[in-house]
This record gives structure tokens, C-alpha cells and sequence, in this order.
């Protein structure tokens, strides 16, 4: 991985922390048809997301005949105020990548910077940097991602010390994302990480941490409670970080980076998916076994970040590597197979219509 970092540290210093609002619902209230004493109440702020793991449409020239298109199937499913997704590349018209000849163990992923609006018209308000990709075209190619992202009115996070924020009516969220890399904001770095994320709720009411950690392939779909390796790669200890997030803060923590599905539990009474798997992956990457199962996770959060309640939508993944609901639902009934093995009792269970709550309550 191309690890040259100044340029892009200097980048993300001038943004600063980008802020993104999304759209709030309004209630038309009409008066009550007799002189009764009217009382009003008011709801407490509730924030309500949608999460789904790593997202790919290609790699230039190998793109989508249609790309504009290629959310079509789970659009409906992927809608909320806040939706999050992790970008497993670059949007960038760059040339020079880090694989210096061609290899079955190095992968460089670019799409045209245009491709930024398909993402905003999908409904992604804010996408992930923090991964082994981001800098696939170097720091040029990172630079043109941001700058692309921006432009289609798309909040980042994840880069060297970038924080996201975006708001669900009055509430607003910070979303701190890491990998273990040093040109990221580095899940090896628990102390830093700790500043981090006291940093992220100096600025927002609820803070959202996102690890891309892990082993990959069909063989990585358990939590090891181990610091895990991929070809020779320290990839963190996914369940240790993850309990430190929420230690330091962190109302929920979301993941991905295994290319699979892993389960989920609850700490503290929080929320942690330690893997949504691959989401979109246009004829990169097998699509088969468990390779093709994913989901979309929708969380609501109080005002205090209190887990309200939480859906998962079973998703797979067709040989192209499109993304389609399964009424089925194979994924479900996996996540919940793998939570009860590797959390017993804090384990979170999805309930047939997608419900999901602790396992012991």
C-alpha cells in the first residue's frame, strides 16, 4: 500500500471537519374541532441511519453498462436520514497506481470522480476513507476522491485526523472511522483513537465509529478476539478496538473489510456489527458462499445514544456483484448463527421480520 501521507494530511487540515444536513421531515398540525384545551407534546430527538459495508462499481475501464442504475434494486432499502457506506477505492481520473505490474495479490480500484452523484442518488450522505484503498492511486487520487465527494454534497471521514459530521433534525452525528494504517485515522493507535473520538463529541451529540479491521475471505466470518493478520498485514483486533470505542464514547460501532458478514453484539448496551460485508463489488471479488451474503443495518439512536431500536435487511450479492434484497433472508439467519457462537449472551439476535434486539434482555 502507498503509504505518502503529506499531502493529503495537508489537505484534510484545510477542510477540516465537514458538515452535511440532511433533510428533515415537517408535520402539518391542524387545530382540534372543539374548544377542548389543547396539549402539546413534544418527541424526544431520535436519530435514525443506515449502514452497509464496502462499496465498489468497478474499476476503470471495467464499469457498469449502467452505473447510474446499480443501486436501483436496494435503494428502497438503503433509505434514511443518514446513510453510510465504506468507498473500497478512489473516484479519480489518475493513471498511476501502486501495483507496479499486475498481480492476483494487488488490486487498484478506480471509478470517473462523476461517479460521486450515483452514490448521492443512491442516498449516501457520508462514505468512508478510513481503508487499504483510499490511496490505491496515491495521494492524488485520494485528493480527487475528496474533492468529488464534496462537490456531490458527500461528507467524509476516515483520512489522517477527519472527522464526519452530519446531522438528523437537531441531532447531529460524528462519524470517526478507522484502519490500521498509518495514512488513516489508525485502529493501532488506541490512545489516539481515544482523543479522536473524545474530539468527535466536542463537535456532535452522537458519535458513530467505524473500523475497517480484520481478516478477509470466506474463512474470516469470526470474531477471533485477536489481533488478525491478512497476507502478512496486522489488520487489528476488531473485538478489542471495538470495546474501546465504546469505552472512550461511541454510541455505536459499525464495521467491514472482511468481505463477509460477521456477527453482532452488545456492549455496554451498545450496538457493534463487526462486519456488513461487501456491498457492491462489480466483477471484482467471488460472489460465491458466503462471499455473496450482505446486509443494510438501520439503527435508531436516542438523543443520549441509547440504542432505540435496530432492523437488518438481508442483502445478496448477484455474480456481477450487484447488490439485491433477499426475501429469503440467508444473511439474517447467518449474522444470527455467528453472533450466538462467537458473544453467547451478548449476542444481538434478528428476529424473522428483521428486528433486532439483545439476546438476553
Amino acid at each position: 500500500m502507498v503509504a505518502i501521507v503529506a499531502p493529503l494530511v495537508a489537505l484534510v487540515a484545510t477542510l477540516g471537519v465537514v458538515n452535511s444536513v440532511a433533510p428533515t421531515s415537517s408535520t402539518t398540525t391542524f387545530p382540534p374541532a372543539t374548544n377542548a384545551p389543547v396539549t402539546t407534546t413534544t418527541a424526544t430527538p431520535r436519530v435514525t441511519l443506515s449502514a452497509v459495508g464496502d462499496t465498489e462499481l468497478g474499476n476503470s475501464p471495467q464499469l457498469p453498462s449502467d452505473a447510474s442504475s446499480y443501486f436501483a434494486p436496494v435503494k428502497a432499502a438503503l433509505a434514511a436520514p443518514i446513510v453510510f457506506g465504506n468507498l473500497e477505492g478512489t473516484m479519480t481520473n489518475a493513471s498511476t497506481s501502486k501495483c507496479a505490474i499486475p498481480s492476483t495479490q494487488c488490486y487498484a480500484f478506480r471509478v470517473p470522480p462523476s461517479y460521486a452523484t450515483i452514490y448521492r442518488d443512491a442516498g449516501f450522505t457520508v462514505l468512508n476513507a478510513a481503508n487499504n484503498h483510499s490511496y490505491d492511486f496515491g495521494t492524488v487520487g485520494a485528493a480527487d476522491t475528496t474533492v468529488a465527494l464534496h462537490s456531490a454534497g458527500i461528507v467524509q471521514a476516515g483520512l489522517p485526523g477527519e472527522i464526519g459530521v452530519v446531522r438528523d433534525g437537531t441531532l447531529k452525528v460524528a462519524f470517526v472511522d478507522f484502519a490500521p494504517y498509518a495514512n488513516t485515522n489508525n485502529l493501532l493507535d488506541f490512545s489516539a483513537a481515544a482523543q479522536l473520538i473524545a474530539r468527535a463529541k466536542t463537535l456532535a451529540n452522537l458519535v458513530v465509529v467505524y473500523m475497517h479491521a480484520g481478516e478477509e475471505g470466506s474463512s474470516a466470518d469470526h470474531v477471533t478476539r485477536a489481533s488478525e493478520t491478512f497476507l502478512g498485514e496486522d489488520r487489528g483486533n476488531p473485538f478489542a478496538f471495538a470495546h474501546a470505542a465504546i469505552d472512550d464514547g461511541a454510541d455505536l460501532v459499525i464495521a467491514s473489510g472482511p468481505h463477509v458478514l460477521r456477527g453482532m453484539q452488545f456492549y455496554k448496551g451498545h450496538l457493534i456489527d463487526y462486519s456488513l460485508g461487501d456491498f457492491t463489488n462489480y466483477e471484482n471479488f467471488s460472489a460465491a458462499g458466503d462471499l455473496n451474503l450482505s446486509g443494510i443495518l438501520r439503527v435508531t439512536l436516542s438523543d443520549t445514544g441509547a440504542f432505540v431500536s435496530g432492523r437488518f435487511t438481508s442483502v445478496m450479492l448477484h455474480s456481477s456483484g450487484q447488490a439485491f434484497v433477499d426475501p429469503s433472508g440467508a444473511a439474517a439467519t447467518f449474522v444470527n448463527q455467528l453472533s450466538k457462537e462467537d458473544f453467547g449472551p451478548s449476542a444481538a439476535v434478528i428476529s424473522p421480520r428483521g428486528a433486532i434486539t439483545p439476546l438476553v434482555n
